[in-house]
């Protein structure tokens, strides 16, 4: 946070203890980083992460001042909250400021409607998140110009010229291509283009966008960052605080705002996240070597494979390699028997939780993929107990089922 969003801040929000303060220098690792961040300093009496706080408004006599006036504009629990993703995401950045949102796609068009204009132009992927369309014809309903080009092989750079944003998601979804991001970033700005990353399938311990060069990192906190499946959450991390001004602004004139328990659950939980992002790309990687010695499975990607397309350049720039594996069934038929057959899977959207979920993903009509593909997101379950279950579907689902 800045000296300024600091102004009149309680002393048990504004002040960092000695952990919390040792917990965001760049040497310390991510399990004592995760559950000391954005922690206020011990004060007796009080608990370490203080509860939600249930207010539309705040007592305010006389002329305004401090950060705490109205409930749409700032909460207590959602400095605590932006403080500590800031310091997962740039650990030891000095100005990085956090904006935290209702949704995903909030904190998405917060970036994407509050950093453009009529006559702008925005190069998006053609191979992102399935509301990336939508959000495309709003933004050319508004008079501003999109490009696309493909993630895989550094598309965009082909389009970038006179750009506004460039607007990367790294790995993509579902198809989980992975481009250069320090590469584009810096042709980029060369331009001057700003750049956004979409870090929700890395999560901030995976991959971490300022430090490759972005201005904006930005993410659904749905979905790895607090993985349990419970709550909706979206967040920008802005390289300085101008940055993030007109992000804010953009927030307090739409108004999507996390509720204070949202919020709270969402510190609460960032306290696992190593522990849970290490059980899950373990699983992740073993469901994917499995799958790669079946005849019936095609089109199998994971950035950590050693033979995936993406994995050079995966392990230049990611710390981990994420929770989701996708590949292609035969057909639409054999998918949906393979889902029916998982025990420990939920067939559920979204991805990044404790418990293992796959969907077939063409059900959704918005992604560009054949009628067998599945996006199977791997949990916290016990590797060879995840991995059996996953073969066992497949052997169920198969010609030979009966």
């Amino acid at each position: 946070m800045t000296d300024r969003a600091n102004d009149h801040v309680p002393e048990t929000v504004r002040e960092t203890g000695p952990a919390t303060a040792a917990a965001a220098e760049a040497g310390t690792g991510d399990g004592t980083r995760a559950v000391r961040a954005g922690l206020p300093a011990p004060v007796k009496n009080e608990p370490p992460l203080p509860g939600p706080v249930f207010a539309a408004h705040f007592h305010l006599p006389g002329d305004v001042a401090g950060p705490y006036t109205y409930g749409r504009d700032t909460n207590p629990t959602w400095t605590l909250l932006e403080r500590a993703i800031g310091e997962l995401e740039a650990p030891g950045r000095e100005g990085v400021d956090t904006v935290v949102f209702a949704s995903g796609m909030a904190a998405v068009s917060a970036v994407l409607f509050s950093q453009t204009r009529a006559g702008d132009t925005v190069v998006l992927p053609d191979d992102g998140y399935q509301a990336l369309p939508l959000v495309r014809e709003q933004l050319e309903a508004y008079g501003i110009r999109v490009r696309t080009a493909p993630t895989g092989g550094d598309g965009q750079l082909a389009v970038l010229d006179g750009a506004r944003l460039l607007w990367i998601e790294t790995p993509s979804n579902p198809g989980l291509d992975v481009c250069d991001v320090r590469r584009l970033a810096d042709s980029a700005h060369a331009g001057g283009t700003l750049v956004a990353v979409d870090n929700t399938l890395a999560t901030p311990l995976g991959q971490r966008p300022l430090e490759l060069g972005a201005d904006f990192s930005v993410a659904s906190g749905t979905k790895g960052l607090t993985g349990h499946g419970d709550l909706l959450l979206g967040y920008v991390v802005c390289r300085d605080a101008e940055l993030a001004a007109g992000i804010r602004r953009w927030r307090k004139i739409i108004g999507a705002i996390p509720g204070p328990m949202e919020a709270w659950l969402a510190h609460r939980s960032l306290a696992t996240i190593q522990l849970r992002a290490q059980r899950q790309w373990a699983n992740a990687l073993a469901v994917a070597e499995a799958l790669a010695g079946r005849s019936e499975v095609a089109g199998l990607r994971y950035p950590g494979l050693a033979s995936d397309p993406s994995h050079a350049t995966a392990s230049r720039q990611m710390r981990g390699f994420g929770s989701v594996v996708s590949f292609t069934l035969p057909d639409r038929a054999f998918a949906e028997r393979f889902l029916a057959a998982l025990h420990l899977v939920e067939d559920a959207t979204s991805f990044g939780g404790v418990r293992s979920t796959a969907e077939r993903r063409g059900r959704w009509g918005g992604d560009p993929v054949p009628e067998g593909f599945i996006r199977f997101s791997a949990g916290a379950e016990d590797t060879e107990d995840l991995v059996t279950d996953v073969l066992r579907a497949l052997d169920a689902a198969g010609p030979d089922r009966g």
